[in-house]
């Protein structure tokens, strides 16, 4: 047989008459598929062990001869034959029959090298997309039956032809038949159920109607597809949902929305996936995670029990948030909305607003998780307005009117600090921004007006009161703590010199009783800088596109009856910050962590109200220096009144950096508090320093 088709093939190009041959031999392969069914006795045999795959790729690779033989877009014989003898709907039917075993792999590939390899537009014709989607439902059904390869070949040559031309999306979908005009020969219509040419192929099987079923389709089985265990077959599916979604054509974007179930099925996976993580994972486990990529492989060495469904899950909000990222605006908002209403409201909010602490701190640091995970901005967007609320005019004492925001502040982890890096300028207007808008912190009637130098003599006073307070110096008469002598009040110095001052400023809090960095050769705040320097140019680069003042808002254009009120973030920041001496060193880390990036944003009230030591406060108003100085009081009075203590935190500062086994040691919370007090004041002037000063006059 196969020197036959040669030499039919070979006397085609030398007659030049290809199109009765070639139909001669296309007919003939197609009817001895058809007669195995009449003459078969044994239904036990696999399709691979008869004639059919290789009578399949005989009329493959005629029709493709016999596409060269004529003009582009204009179909030869074996095409109309194919066609309007119901071919590819006789196939599907007998590949939903599975008869002989394995037909429907030979069926899959034969639509998708037909698909792949025929250059003439095929899936505008209802004799080739009906017959597409039945082999569509087909998959669908059948998840992890084997032929999984097959299948995602199947649709990666469809998503490839919607690729080449968006307007088959809706064909494929809804079914909708060709018109006329864009034929390139027409067809005559043929009935559902109509019979096969006369001859050994007038007994085969009919056609069987098939209404487009919503339950499984093309994009069903694509998303089933990308939820493949096995990794290439999952790579590849999502590619190529990626394309698909891609789609610049607003046509296509809306019947990908409207005419599938592509949104609930991607956000109910991702609900499954979050649901399968073990209830009893440890919340540090969660957050030691680093960020998570749809790319990799598996989630590595099984580092806790829970780590490959954690992993699972924040794989798949990766993909997501990929797929939001490159989809058209039409697709990426409605993922993006279905992700909200089902994920965020519906999972996340009633776990993070429960009443069972453990409870809470799983569900928060998976929420961590899912801060970490998204970029794309439609999500961010979203995520945002759902932890925040829309609200951005200036607190007021009390004023609850989010819950979830003021439940996820109270606890001020490792959440806030995530948020913070999100390039979304709504989070530090929410969180912050709009409480400083009117500077009300601010004493109205400086001390020194219009004098931004350094403190002169007469100032000596104010530095006398300050080392009189009891919180600095009652009771140690004789002490050197000398470190606060010239901490001037008023306004800021001007220029170069006010770097220097600020700077000077920060590394003298601590005294040098309290300070333990130098004995371990870990350098001054010069270490902070290199760090520093990333920190700030990512902070300018994600606030570039806010249109942020470059100075201060003039005080003349604020309202002075305003009564400033810091906002509950920085109340609980600043109120933990007062504690740091008697608190967790977790927790502390995680407190100076947040109040560091609020210090390193590049808005001119953040900037004047986190770093200038010189403030003029309004009564019964705070800074974070103010904080820090009251710390330091505290603190001035406590060393004392501990026997050795400098040896003591030396010691505790030295298996914080593991150098020694760690040993309980009474105060042991109090001296972790001083290195983490220590280590934020020399990170401040270090951001202070690569900051400068602000810009303008107040």
């Amino acid at each position: 047989m196969l020197s036959r088709l040669g030499a039919l093939l070979q006397q085609a190009v030398e007659t030049r008459e290809p199109s009765v041959d070639l139909l001669e031999a296309f007919t003939e392969h197609w009817k001895g598929i058809t007669g195995y069914y009449l003459e078969a006795t044994d239904e036990s045999i696999p399709a691979r062990q008869t004639d059919i795959p290789w009578r399949l790729r005989q009329m493959l690779d005629i029709l493709v001869y016999e596409e060269k033989q004529f003009p582009a877009g204009e179909a030869g014989p074996c095409l109309e034959y194919l066609l309007q003898h119901k071919v590819l709907e006789t196939l599907s039917t007998l590949g939903k029959a599975e008869y002989p075993p394995g037909m429907r792999q030979q069926v899959l590939l034969f639509f998708s090298r037909v698909l792949g390899q025929v250059q003439h537009p095929l899936l505008h014709y209802l004799n080739v997309h009906r017959p597409v989607k039945k082999l569509l439902q087909l998959s669908g059904d059948r998840l992890g039956s084997g032929l999984e390869k097959e299948e995602v070949q199947f649709v990666a040559v469809l998503c490839m032809k919607i690729k080449q031309d968006p307007t088959l999306l809706m064909y494929i979908l809804e079914g909708k038949s060709i018109p006329n005009g864009m034929r390139a020969k027409e067809l005559p219509a043929m009935e559902e159920g109509t019979e096969h040419p006369s001859g050994p192929a007038s007994g085969s099987p009919r056609a069987e109607p098939s209404p487009p079923r919503r339950d499984h389709n093309f994009i069903t089985s694509l998303v089933g597809l990308c939820k493949s265990k096995k990794g290439r077959v999952a790579m590849k599916a999502r590619e190529n949902l990626l394309l698909l979604a891609g789609l610049a054509q607003e046509a296509a974007a809306a019947c990908l929305v409207q005419s599938s179930a592509l949104c609930p099925l991607l956000t109910q996976h991702l609900c499954d996936l979050h649901s399968a993580v073990p209830a009893g994972t440890d919340p540090a486990d969660v957050l030691a995670m680093e960020r998570t990529s749809w790319r990799s492989q598996g989630a590595g060495d099984g580092a806790f029990p829970a780590k490959e469904s954690v992993a699972a899950f924040l794989g798949w909000l990766d993909y997501l948030d990929e797929l939001v990222l490159g989809a058209h605006p039409v697709v990426a908002e409605a993922i993006a909305g279905a992700v909200e209403e089902t994920f965020f409201q519906g999972i996340l909010r009633p776990q993070l607003l429960q009443v069972s602490e453990r409870a809470v701190l799983s569900a928060t640091a998976m929420l961590v998780g899912t801060v970490r995970q998204v970029r794309a901005p439609a999500l961010l967007r979203r995520l945002v307005l759902f932890l925040l609320g829309p609200d951005q005019h200036p607190e007021t004492p009390g004023d609850a009117p989010h819950s979830l925001r003021t439940h996820l502040i109270d606890r001020c982890d490792h959440l806030c600090d995530e948020l913070l890096q999100k390039p979304h300028e709504h989070i530090a207007r929410n969180l912050v921004l709009r409480n400083l808008e009117a500077r009300g912190y601010l004493q109205r009637t400086p001390l020194v007006p219009e004098e931004r130098g350094p403190p002169e003599l007469e100032h000596e006073e104010d530095a006398l009161d300050l080392e009189e307070d009891p919180y600095f110096t009652d009771g140690f008469p004789d002490s050197s703590f000398g470190m606060v002598k010239k901490l001037p009040s008023g306004s800021a110095p001007s220029g170069k010199g006010q770097v220097s001052e600020v700077v000077s400023s920060f590394l003298c809090l601590v005294p040098e009783e309290a300070k333990t960095s130098s004995c371990m050769e870990e350098g001054g705040y010069d270490t902070y800088v290199h760090d520093a320097l990333a920190m700030v140019q990512a902070c300018r680069d994600s606030a570039a596109p806010w249109g942020w003042p470059r100075a201060p808002r003039p005080l003349d254009s604020c309202q002075p009856e305003v009564v400033f009120y810091e906002g509950h973030f920085l109340k609980v920041l600043f109120d933990r910050m007062a504690r740091i001496l008697d608190q967790p060193y977790s927790l502390n880390l995680q407190v100076t962590s947040v109040l560091s990036r609020l210090a390193a944003l590049p808005h001119p009230h953040l900037h004047e109200y986190l770093l200038d030591p010189y403030l003029s406060l309004a009564p019964g108003c705070r800074s974070l220096f103010s904080v820090l100085v009251r710390v330091i009081g505290d603190l001035m009075q406590r060393l004392q009144r501990v026997p050795q203590f400098r040896a003591k935190l030396l010691l505790v500062r030295r298996q914080l950096l593991g150098l020694v086994p760690g040993e309980q040691l009474d105060h042991t919370m109090l001296f972790k508090g001083v290195v983490v007090l220590e280590e934020f004041c020399k990170e401040l002037a270090a951001i202070a320093l690569v900051k400068g000063p602000p810009e303008g006059p107040p």
